[in-house]
């Protein structure tokens, strides 16, 4: 497992809660916790990622592991987009643009 500076972590979470927290919520509900009504990313590594979710009003951590590993930055983002897909799929909900 390969672990990312907090510089890298801090950026993609983010990013990721500030531009992205439909599809947390999404990956959350598709991979871990059906019934979360909230979740935000928090932290990840080469093989997960880690969410806090909501569920019946109590948070929850999530760890969900990519489909490949993520061996630096640009292939998280690579990771995230695949997982966000396999959630929409597994939901049964259209895709959006990434």
């Amino acid at each position: 497992m390969t672990t990312f500076d907090d510089a890298v972590v801090a950026g993609v979470t983010g990013h990721m809660n500030g531009d992205h927290g439909t599809d947390n919520l999404l990956i959350v509900q598709a991979f871990a916790e059906p019934t979360a009504t909230a979740a935000r990313m928090v932290g990840l590594d080469s093989v997960a990622g880690d969410w806090v979710a909501d569920v019946d009003g109590v948070e929850k951590a999530v760890k969900i592991a990519w489909p490949e590993p993520a061996l630096d930055r640009p292939s998280i983002r690579t990771q995230v987009v695949a997982l966000c897909m396999q959630a929409y799929d597994k939901l049964g909900i259209e895709k959006s643009e990434h």
